[in-house]
């Protein structure tokens, strides 16, 4: 997965993009557009998708502190990246849309069960510990999954936009 020197560039401004609208949302509590950029760069560039995301992860860590709410982030996004890597390529057209959103809603709403185990690991939660913090967060990732669903409505034209800018059919 060899990098060019525009590719790098791209990257970065995408990992920043990111970080960016995170803060920009942080008043709306879990609405933001993560998933929507994870799900609009992993059809793009599919393994060199990674790239981005975790310039994102790390700038998170670097500037809202490395804590233990931060160490999930290693492998929370990479989910969404993973789902979506595992569609197919040629959906037709009018399919597109709808499975986008649906994944990427469908990773908001799970994102508590996801972000569990390492929350159990981390502060000694057995089994029923775990599922208790699911369901207390719930509420949480109802508003997260219906956000993601509705943000999902972006993805096909960044899509496009990141395609056209990538020189990419």
């Amino acid at each position: 997965m060899k990098l060019t020197v525009r590719e790098t560039a791209v990257f970065a401004m995408l990992g920043a993009m990111m970080y960016a609208s995170k803060v920009l949302m942080d008043l709306l509590p879990n609405i933001h557009l993560i998933g929507t950029f994870i799900v609009a760069m992993t059809v793009v560039y599919r393994k060199k998708a990674l790239y981005p995301l975790y310039i994102f992860v790390f700038v998170t860590g670097l500037l809202s502190g490395f804590a233990t709410w931060w160490i999930p982030y290693l492998y929370i996004w990479a989910v969404l990246w993973g789902a979506v890597m595992l569609l197919p390529k040629n959906m037709p057209k009018k399919v597109k849309p709808i499975v986008y959103m649906a994944v990427c809603g469908l990773h908001g709403l799970l994102y508590g069960v996801l972000y569990a185990p390492a929350q159990a690991l981390l502060f000694g939660l057995d089994f029923k510990g775990m599922l208790t913090w699911i369901a207390a967060g719930l509420p949480f990732d109802i508003t997260h999954g219906i956000s993601n669903l509705l943000c999902g409505v972006l993805i096909c034209p960044l899509v496009s936009v990141l395609k056209r800018a990538s020189k990419i059919n």
